[in-house]
């Protein structure tokens, strides 16, 4: 149960099982993206990895390719363009994690605009992921 009565209910993305286990089990996240590149998982991972190597072009577009996939995936699942998308469900950190690593690319290459917009977006989608993904 989430705490607007009058809001839409959360919108939860369906597990995907095989490329979770193999990005849980180590298998690069090139591979994974490779096979499932619709697995915005994948993509934020390797947004992360970019960010964290001083590359915030490379981790732009990576974490915008996981979050447009994730965006997709949220429309199937019945994500009318607002509405709650919760940290707490497994299958949607994934989209939350490209969105978090679009708007740090953003910040870091002067794009003021779309880090308000990306982070806005991640506050609205849940209030505990900026927190959970260090944008506080």
């Amino acid at each position: 149960m989430h705490g607007n009565l009058l809001g839409p209910e959360p919108t939860l993305l369906p597990d995907r099982a095989e490329p979770q286990a193999a990005l849980d089990g180590g298998t690069s996240p090139v591979e994974v993206a490779t096979r499932w590149p619709d697995f915005s998982e994948a993509w934020a991972t390797l947004a992360e990895g970019a960010l964290a190597a001083g590359e915030p072009i490379a981790a732009y577009a990576y974490a915008r390719t996981g979050y447009h996939r994730g965006l997709d995936q949220l429309r199937r699942s019945g994500w009318k363009g607002f509405g709650p998308v919760p940290w707490s469900h497994r299958p949607n950190q994934g989209f939350l994690r490209a969105l978090a690593a679009l708007a740090t690319a953003a910040r870091e290459i002067g794009e003021t605009e779309e880090y308000d917009r990306c982070s806005t977006f991640l506050a609205d989608s849940d209030p505990a992921a900026p927190a959970a993904l260090g944008l506080v």
